[in-house]
């Protein structure tokens, strides 16, 4: 009798985003995703752009008041941004 090796589908499907490269882009594009839920409705009614570049989060914000409050709290929302998409995608954030 032979025996079969039983892999799960969420490991085969990233083993070939990440042979063909595509693993880094989608992480990315779930963690803007997840910068509503994780920031709050507030926060992100006065957010205007966000977007990532060599592993720094870059959040537009119209609120200078709110800017500051957040860049208070930047390791915390690190951690829960990198937590929402369960791998290490940013190690900063930098509010503008």
């Amino acid at each position: 009798m032979f025996r079969r090796e039983v892999k799960e589908l969420h490991d085969l499907v990233m083993r070939n985003l990440r042979a063909q490269g595509l693993e880094t882009p989608l992480l990315q594009k779930r963690l803007i995703d997840a910068w509503p839920v994780v920031a709050g409705p507030t926060v992100a009614r006065y957010t205007q752009d966000v977007v990532i570049r060599n592993q720094t989060l870059y959040v537009k914000l119209l609120s200078p008041a709110l800017r500051a409050e957040l860049s208070m709290r930047r390791q915390e929302l690190v951690q829960q941004l990198n937590a929402a998409v369960q791998s290490q995608v940013i190690a900063d954030i930098r509010f503008h």
